[in-house]
């Protein structure tokens, strides 16, 4: 399996967008998207540092979105 890319939360909400996830409300320093459909929900903690790999795989899994995906959508 491919390592995703070490990347800042405003980038995966960009890239999240772009796929088709909006932003459905704000809950402290977390920000929970949901696809247009509202079947697939993910939760993305905004803060400045990157994101841990786990991480980005653990909201790519809740996206169903593989990593390769995500490296075309950034």
């Amino acid at each position: 399996m491919p390592k995703p890319p070490v990347i800042k939360p405003k980038e995966i909400i960009k890239a999240l967008k772009k796929k088709g996830f909006a932003i459905d409300h704000k809950s402290g320093s977390h920000y929970v998207m949901y696809n247009v459909d509202r079947t697939l929900r993910t939760v993305i903690a905004y803060h400045n540092k990157p994101i841990k790999r786990k991480t980005i795989m653990s909201i790519l899994k809740s996206a169903n979105i593989p990593v390769e995906e995500l490296k075309e959508l950034l």
